[in-house]
Order: structure tokens, then C-alpha cells, then sequence
């Protein structure tokens, strides 16, 4: 009978020690929803002058990511021409736009290549390297560029949709592979906000 409150007596003293050791290290915590999003000043794939305030007056769904990758920018961008498609005339009612984190490869003429098997209701947006820094760090978004042999690189991104009110205001994001019903329901009460 002291072996089984031994243990449980054991296992408290290590639940607490965790508890007590975990209490003590540094939390990084999502940043506050009203601060996602913010001014930026970009060119399009046309070399013209976008910044936020062209996308003021209707709702927005804002990528970042590069011409270059592999998987997640075309998946999400393929994603994001189906659900448009699926909101029918709703999705006039949307802008959308893909941000690039590598603007020293995504010209405007990289872009409107890269963009032009998608809606093409999608913008794509390219700037200076400080330009995009700023654009990133208004909407929280981690990039990071990767070496890989033979000199050449890739780059690390994070891989959310941002979605914003008319007046620019972050609602919620659509993460990664996620399931056509569940993002089609945050596109359409986005567009009907």
C-alpha cells in the first residue's frame, strides 16, 4: 500500500517541480489582433504604387511568400483561386494579395508570371528590401532566407492568410491546409462583415 502512494506522491512532486520550472521560462505570446496589419508601401505587378490604403473600402485576404517556393505559396494560392471561385460574386467584394519576403528575385514582371495561372482578381506586391521589412513587421510575419548548396537559396516564411476588415483591421487568419468548408466560411463572413 506505500508503493502506490509513493508513486502518486512522486509524480506530484515532479508535477509541480515542471510546473515551477515551466512557469519560469520565456512565453512568447501571439501578437495582439489589433496590432496585425499597418502601413505599408509597396509597387503591384503592374510597377504601380500599392500601399494599405488601396486596400481600405473592402475586406482583404493578405498572403506573403515568394515566387520561388516549392509547395506552400502555389498550394495556397491554387487554394485561395478555388475559394474565390466557390464565393461566385462575392468575391468581388475581396481584395487579395500576395506579398513577396524575396523582393530581390520578385520583380513585378516575376510576379505577374508566378501569379498568372491564379485569379486574376490576386495581386502581387514587391517593393525594396526595407520596403517589405516594414509590410512584414506590420502583419507579424516571420521570413528568413535559407542558403542551400551551389550558392543558391530559399526562403523561410510564415505561411498564413491574414484576413482584414474594410477598414483594415485583422479579423482571423486561414492557416495552412485548411479545409475548404472551414476557410470558405471565414472568407464569407469576412466578405459580409
Amino acid at each position: 500500500m506505500q508503493r502506490p502512494v509513493a508513486l502518486a506522491g512522486g509524480a506530484a512532486i515532479l508535477i509541480l517541480l515542471g510546473v515551477a520550472v515551466y512557469g519560469s521560462w520565456p512565453r512568447l505570446s501571439p501578437a495582439p489582433a489589433a496590432s496585425i496589419g499597418g502601413p505599408f508601401a509597396l509597387i503591384d505587378e503592374d510597377s504601380r504604387a500599392f500601399s494599405d490604403r488601396d486596400l481600405r473600402g473592402k475586406p482583404s485576404a493578405v498572403f506573403f511568400g515568394f515566387t520561388y517556393c516549392p509547395e506552400i505559396c502555389p498550394t495556397t494560392l491554387a487554394s485561395l483561386t478555388r475559394w474565390m471561385k466557390a464565393l461566385g460574386p462575392d468575391a468581388d467584394r475581396l481584395n487579395v494579395v500576395f506579398v513577396t519576403v524575396d523582393p530581390a528575385r520578385d520583380t513585378p514582371a516575376a510576379l505577374k508570371a508566378f501569379l498568372s495561372p491564379f485569379d486574376p482578381r490576386i495581386r502581387g506586391l514587391t517593393g525594396s528590401d526595407q520596403a517589405i521589412v516594414q509590410a512584414a513587421q506590420a502583419y507579424h510575419v516571420y521570413y528568413r532566407k535559407v542558403p542551400l548548396g551551389g550558392g543558391g537559396y530559399t526562403m523561410d516564411h510564415s505561411s498564413a492568410i491574414y484576413l482584414m476588415d474594410a477598414q483594415g483591421r485583422f479579423v482571423e487568419p486561414i492557416v495552412y491546409d485548411e479545409p475548404d468548408d472551414r476557410a470558405l466560411a471565414s472568407l464569407r463572413r469576412l466578405v459580409r462583415r
